[in-house]
């Protein structure tokens, strides 16, 4: 235990071998409320693919909050990328946050701009210009189900269709990571198998993914660890170890 309260972390590990993501006994609680996760420990290791699952109102989102940045733990020592996310300068956090996706559950896609202009969104952020990837994100918009709405403007989507361009707005960039909060929870089991081949290739990629689904047949599709959250605690089951 350091003298600061928080655990030890482990040995330290050279940035590049790090795991994309390190646990080391992080609890977490909303204010003075019951604590949400309690002493929560795992690795994502690098390039690897895992679920994490739960019933609803486990701590799931919660757990990917603290992943993207957006929640700080209670408790505990959480790494990105080998680099103590509790030590790092705040003017570093943005280039940290550029090498995550993220789908989120309520998309946060932007009502002024087009379907095609929000997908290409991280891209022309990073400095890209349009005739550089415009191929690229036409070819994703097709892939996922919406290349007859590339000039559409989000609020005459669908549900279904709203998730599917949050997911190519998500991985369009190729991030380091992706992490996902029911990214199929709005369309059909079959479109729902083709978003997580969209996931495997982008991993075979190098891509780390994690994906909070509550579909059990989505979970047990692909032979890959799962991080259970039961009683605010994680266990890890299944796939290679």
């Amino acid at each position: 235990m350091a003298e600061d309260g928080r655990p030890a972390p482990q040995e330290e590990t050279p940035l590049a071998e790090a795991p994309a993501v390190r646990f080391e006994s992080v609890s977490m609680r909303y204010g003075r409320g019951p604590e949400v996760l309690r002493d929560v420990s795992f690795d994502l290791p690098r390039g690897s693919f895992q679920f994490l699952t739960g019933p609803s109102g486990a701590g799931k989102t919660s757990l990917l909050r603290l992943i993207q940045l957006a929640e700080r733990p209670s408790s505990g020592f959480i790494s990105l990328f080998g680099r103590d996310t509790a030590l790092m300068p705040r003017d570093a956090m943005p280039d940290l946050r550029k090498r995550i996706g993220v789908v989120f559950q309520d998309f946060r896609l932007l009502d002024h701009l087009t379907v095609f202009e929000n997908i290409a969104l991280p891209l022309r952020v990073a400095g890209q210009a349009r005739r550089s990837y415009a191929e690229d994100v036409e070819e994703l918009l097709h892939w996922v189900g919406l290349g007859d709405r590339i000039e559409a403007y989000p609020p005459t989507l669908s549900g279904g269709e709203q998730q599917r361009a949050a997911i190519a707005r998500a991985v369009v960039s190729k991030p380091d990571l992706l992490i996902a909060d029911e990214p199929t929870g709005n369309v059909d089991p079959a479109m729902a198998r083709r978003l997580l081949r969209l996931f495997v290739e982008l991993n075979k990629l190098g891509t780390t993914v994690l994906i909070a689904s509550h579909d059990i047949a989505l979970v047990r599709s692909l032979d890959v660890p799962v991080l259970e959250i039961v009683d605010g605690h994680v266990e890890t089951t299944g796939g290679p170890r």
